[in-house]
Order: C-alpha cells, then sequence, then structure tokens
C-alpha cells in the first residue's frame, strides 16, 4: 500500500508552483481582496469541517451498527488565490477546532492577517497573535463580556468600539476592536486585535470578515464536487490518501480556473469551479477528436456555451433596523 505521506508530500510541492503561477497572473480582484494584498503580507483563512461517514461494504467495518465518520480536516487558505497553505486529519471525528491552534499558528508570521470562525475563540491564542504581529478578524460570540474603553463610530447601521475582554489573573486581559454590522435587516459582530481604525476601516473589517466564506466554498468543493463525500476504505492510511489526493485535485482546479479568469479578464469569484470541472469531460472528448490542443484556449473559446461565468444573483432590497445601545447584544 502506498504511504498516505507521500501524498501529504506531494501537496506541499506542487502548492508553491500553483501559488508563483497565481503571482504571474493578472486579473481583478474584489475590492476587500485587493485593499487586503495592499495591506497584509498575507491573508489566510481557517476553519475545519467533520468528514462523511464511511462505507460499511467491507472489512471490520461491516460490524459496525452505524456509519463510522472519516474523521476531520483543518484547513488553512490562502484567501487570494484560494489554494490550501495546510491541510490537517484527524481520525477524531469530534474534535475541536481549538486542538488545531498549533499548527495553524505554526505556520503564521508577523504581517499577516488571519480571519477563522468563533469556533477558534480562545483569549490566550488572541493575546499571542497580538505579541507576534499577526492581524486576526473573527466573528464574536453573542455571549461575549466586555468593558467598552471606547467608542469609534457609532450610527444607525453601525457600532465600532474598543473594549476589554478576558481575564486579569488569567493573563488575557486585552483591547480588542468589538464592530457591529447591520447587514441586510441582521446584525453581525467582529472582532479584531487591529485597534486603529486608520489601519483597518469599519467597513473594510466586516468585508474582510465575509471573505472567510471562501473556505467553505473550498470544502463544499472537495465534498460535493470531487468526491471526499463518499469513503469505500475505513483504513488510517486509506482515508489520508484519499484527503490529500483529492485536495490536489482541488489546487489544480483552482489553477486552471484562475487562468480562465484571466484570459476573460474576469474576477476569479466570476468563474464557476464547478462547470470549469464539468467542463473537462468535453475538453477531453475535443482532443480525441483533434478539435482542442489547449486546455485553457479550448475553455475560454467555448466560456458561453459551457457556462463558465457564474450568472449574477438578483439583489435582495435591504431592510431597516434601529442601531445597538451599549448593554445590547446583536
Amino acid at each position: 500500500m502506498i504511504p498516505a505521506q507521500l501524498f501529504w508530500n506531494v501537496l506541499q510541492e506542487i502548492i508553491p508552483v500553483l501559488r508563483a503561477r497565481w503571482e504571474s497572473r493578472q486579473r481583478p480582484l474584489s475590492e476587500a481582496m485587493a485593499w487586503a494584498r495592499a495591506h497584509y503580507r498575507q491573508v489566510l483563512i481557517g476553519d475545519g469541517s467533520t468528514l462523511d461517514a464511511l462505507i460499511r461494504k467491507v472489512g471490520l467495518l461491516k460490524e459496525r451498527e452505524r456509519h463510522p465518520l472519516a474523521g476531520r480536516i483543518s484547513a488553512l487558505l490562502d484567501g487570494l488565490s484560494r489554494l490550501p497553505v495546510w491541510i490537517g486529519y484527524t481520525e477524531d471525528a469530534e474534535a475541536h477546532d481549538q486542538r488545531f491552534w498549533d499548527d495553524l499558528l505554526g505556520r503564521v508570521s508577523a504581517g499577516t492577517l488571519l480571519i477563522f470562525d468563533l469556533g477558534y475563540t480562545n483569549f490566550e491564542r488572541f493575546a499571542q497573535m497580538t505579541r507576534e504581529g499577526i492581524t486576526f478578524v473573527t466573528r464574536a460570540k453573542g455571549n461575549l463580556v466586555y468593558d467598552v474603553a471606547q467608542v469609534i463610530v457609532r450610527s444607525a447601521a453601525v457600532l465600532d468600539r474598543v473594549v476589554w475582554i478576558g481575564k486579569a489573573q488569567a493573563g488575557t486581559y486585552q483591547q480588542v476592536r468589538l464592530v457591529e454590522v447591520l447587514y441586510r435587516g441582521k446584525w453581525y459582530r467582529y472582532l479584531s486585535n487591529e485597534l486603529d481604525a486608520q489601519r483597518l476601516p469599519t467597513q473594510m473589517l466586516g468585508e474582510l470578515y465575509r471573505q472567510r466564506w471562501r473556505i467553505e466554498d473550498a470544502f463544499a468543493t472537495v465534498k460535493s464536487l470531487l468526491g471526499l463525500s463518499y469513503f469505500f476504505c475505513g483504513a488510517d492510511n486509506a482515508v489520508q490518501v484519499q484527503v490529500s489526493a483529492t485536495w490536489m485535485l482541488y489546487a489544480m482546479l483552482v489553477d486552471v480556473t484562475d487562468a480562465v479568469a484571466e484570459a476573460l479578464a474576469r474576477p476569479f469569484a466570476d468563474i464557476s469551479m464547478e462547470m470549469v470541472y464539468r467542463a473537462l469531460y468535453h475538453y477531453v472528448h475535443a482532443a480525441q477528436q483533434g478539435e482542442a490542443q489547449e486546455l485553457i484556449a479550448f475553455l475560454v473559446a467555448e466560456h458561453k456555451l459551457l457556462g463558465l461565468v457564474k450568472r449574477k444573483k438578483p439583489v435582495k432590497p435591504k431592510s431597516r433596523a434601529r442601531p445597538l445601545t451599549d448593554d445590547e447584544d446583536a
């Protein structure tokens, strides 16, 4: 049996190559990502996801009453290129996101913007990132306890304050930004250790956090589109081989999609990764018939027929809501 570590090594070898290709290309970036690229050395997004059930057809799994879960993955994604920086795996499907903090911060350095969800809330880690010059943006828990130190912005749709969180006796008492934004009728709360609103404007803070959905899109792609929802062997090595090989396929699909975006002079987000993936079948068929020679040229020439550019979704009308007061939670 081929050792899984071989596949992990290959994944780590190809990522720098694909990153260099991304750097060499010219394509429009979203406003938030263009701003982040100009202000931070890196933009990284961290999150975890539980893998689906193993198929109980062969081996010892046949004796199980239920389909055991395949484990849990944690990922660090480059928010600009959408390429994976690191993928972690554990057999423990119940593993909490907190156990991956050392792995995440071991790959993040000063000058980096790190975006993550509230499942990673950890005041000790917040203080560590501040000491190490790492800027973070995350979502604030609804039961967050804080003391207001300064009000930066207060309006009908925005409340931006510097607050104290943590406990002095635990060494976690620190100042962070608590930003609350009204968006389409709902209040959203964000935390950041960047206290200077000139360095990280209020509106941009919320826009940057919304980029976290890029990693959710990545998980959805590897599971639903690339087949990581089905595991036919329960052995740890076999599961890891499938996980690492699928992320390799994901990385190469990102590269092809980005090349199409550059050729069409469109932002990456305008191009459907799913339709690019499904278009590969048509390219292979055309190549076998002698009707196509180069992949990107074929995809660009046939992009309308293949539906590679996403259709614009209708914008819902914005609703109004009253602003928060200091003693209310969003």
